[in-house]
């Protein structure tokens, strides 16, 4: 919990200062409730009424410079002190009085050994995970909402060598890199007299001509796409980035029309040429319904076949069973040697083959 977590929201300073409360949600004043341990708890609301939630919240966006009234009902912030992300809706979008989503971040970020101890995934597929990293194959960290897509990219990122210069691209900065020669971006929105933004291509563009060893994306949400592939296709192997997908081959859909909703004049089958090309592998996580977060997939992405995106899965989480609110299972490889294997050892990356080898 930050000092400044304290001065914006006094009224919420017994769930800001519990470390195990990653979320907090407000559904009017009357309706407060926190994840905690993966599960939406109850808490007793602090505010007396809608008005003294609405008192606290515009008071916040004051503070940090923001716009936020009925004319302008939606705004996101950022925590500048700890990078915590807060979602606000008015009414009268809003027919629940304010509502207000408040996700803290961890000041220390997740360890592998920490994922691995969570049973986030299993040793076989870090040994992978890391191997590619290190081999510079271009992954794309994909999974709903709170799935856990920024904690595995922060995990990967960690992974590079020290000796590279890495530049991260973000909408709202959320990649905590403890690496010395990491230039960290992050757009700007347009002021009240609609001037001085700076998206996501702005930042791209920008990126490429910083001399970076990689290009870590954030999350990505529309026409950039196609400013990010362009750019791993001219030589920026290594590349790390994350999206919204429900599955790894609605991760490959969802980058199809994001570039094309960005960029309609392009032709799809050109776009997939360009994803086939800048895409080697993809990661998909879920939050299970136990509160659970796993690494349920590993995909490699082969190539154009015809028209259609070819893949084929290297790791995945095989569900056993269901009980007492818990989740079993087990996680195998499918037998599957990436055909990427040979770039992982050019670059004297050793890969033991037995992974590869199902339960």
């Amino acid at each position: 919990m930050s000092n400044q977590q304290l001065t914006l929201l006094p009224s919420l300073e017994a769930v800001l200062q519990d470390p195990d409360v990653m979320e907090i949600l407000i559904d009017g004043y009357n309706h407060v409730y926190v994840d905690k341990h993966g599960a939406f708890v109850d808490v007793p609301t602090p505010y007396q009424s809608n008005e003294h939630l609405l008192t606290e919240i515009t008071a916040m966006a004051s503070v940090l410079g923001r716009r936020l009234d009925e004319d302008h009902p939606i705004a996101d912030f950022r925590l500048m002190e700890d990078g915590s992300r807060i979602h606000v809706v008015l009414p009268p979008i809003s027919l629940n009085g304010p509502v207000m989503n408040i996700r803290k971040f961890l000041r220390k970020p997740l360890t592998l050994n920490e994922l691995l101890s969570y049973g986030c995934l299993s040793e076989d597929m870090a040994l992978f995970l890391g191997a590619c990293v290190l081999g510079r194959i271009n992954i794309g960290v994909c999974g709903g909402t709170g799935s856990g897509k920024t904690s595995v990219q922060n995990i990967l990122c960690q992974m590079i060598p020290d000796e590279e210069r890495i530049i991260t691209v973000e909408h709202s900065a959320e990649i905590r890199l403890d690496k010395k020669r990491r230039v960290a971006l992050e757009t700007r929105p347009a002021n009240l007299d609609g001037r001085g933004e700076v998206n996501m291509r702005d930042l791209i563009s920008s990126a490429t001509k910083m001399r970076p060893d990689r290009l870590v994306i954030g999350e990505l949400q529309g026409g950039e796409v196609i400013d990010m592939l362009l750019a791993i296709n001219i030589g920026y192997d290594g590349s790390i980035f994350n999206l919204h997908a429900n599955g790894t081959r609605d991760a490959l859909s969802r980058l199809e029309v994001m570039a094309t909703t960005g960029n309609p004049t392009l032709p799809l089958l050109a776009v997939r040429e360009q994803i086939a090309s800048a895409v080697q592998l993809l990661t998909y996580q879920e939050r299970m319904r136990d509160g659970t977060r796993r690494i349920i997939r590993i995909t490699e992405v082969v190539g154009l076949q015809g028209d259609q995106i070819q893949t084929q899965d290297i790791f995945e989480f095989r569900q056993t069973g269901y009980a007492d609110g818990k989740i079993s299972g087990y996680y195998t490889a499918t037998g599957v040697v990436p055909r990427f294997i040979t770039k992982i050892r050019n670059a004297n990356v050793d890969v033991p083959m037995s992974i590869f080898e199902p339960r």
